[in-house]
């Protein structure tokens, strides 16, 4: 319920990523990893999410930004050794070090920067395809204007939810997810079920790859909110549906 002294021209609009961490499936088609949020988060609390959060002062870009966030609540780092290589979770002792990193940057101990130098490690900021754009609405408490990106998930590296913000988490193919949606079963914010249609019309995660790649710049996304007369929510509209267009961009 919002406050009664809630201001929302106050709210600032803070910059995020997201990125969709995608694989073929064993049988076909793809799959996509997914996590649920604690019913006790501020944002999007039980929603079924993909990896990612806020800018931080410390990213240079959202590209980082996503990076860090696929670190901190997946356990994935997308980033390439000096050879080239991704790293191999397989190895224990490197993954018992990466996990310790995990933790580090999480509870703002480490920077994920300083990670990445210490470790002798490239970003593979050139491997996240940015395939959407979305603002949350004027009249929320939060708004973030949040890209998001998507990449195939490295090899010997399996994700895992921190089990802090995140309470579960799965593999799921993009058409079951929408499906489970509509059912009631998985919970999602209207980006997230737009992106996961963007990712079932692909069989395989080359073909999801070279379509996100050749997106370029999304156009951005900006639901807006429709009031009653008493000033409750009536209704979310997107681009293009009636009664969009009366309300104003904020």
């Amino acid at each position: 319920m919002t406050r009664p002294d809630f201001d929302p021209q106050a709210v600032p609009v803070k910059p995020a990523a997201t990125v969709m961490l995608i694989r073929d499936a064993e049988t076909s088609g793809i799959e996509v990893f997914m996590m649920r949020r604690t019913t006790k988060a501020a944002f999007a609390g039980g929603m079924y999410v993909f990896p990612g959060g806020a800018v931080d002062a410390e990213d240079s870009s959202y590209e980082i930004a996503a990076i860090r966030e696929c670190f901190e609540e997946a356990g994935v780092l997308l980033a390439r050794d000096k050879s080239g290589t991704h790293l191999r979770f397989d190895d224990p002792v490197l993954a018992e070090r990466f996990t310790t990193y995990r933790h580090d940057v999480h509870e703002g101990r480490c920077s994920m920067t300083k990670v990445l130098s210490d470790e002798g490690l490239t970003p593979a900021t050139d491997e996240l395809h940015w395939v959407s754009h979305w603002v949350t609405p004027f009249g929320e408490i939060r708004r973030f204007d949040t890209r998001f990106f998507v990449t195939a998930t490295p090899r010997d590296q399996e994700p895992l939810h921190d089990d802090k913000e995140l309470i579960d988490s799965l593999w799921v193919t993009p058409s079951s997810a929408l499906s489970r949606s509509k059912q009631g079963d998985l919970l999602m914010l209207p980006p997230t079920t737009v992106n996961l249609q963007f990712l079932a019309d692909h069989d395989t995660v080359a073909s999801a790859l070279h379509s996100a790649g050749s997106i370029g710049q999304p156009t951005r996304v900006l639901p807006k909110i429709r009031l009653k007369p008493d000033g409750k929510m009536d209704a979310l509209l997107m681009p293009g549906d009636p009664g969009y267009d009366d309300i104003p961009d904020r």
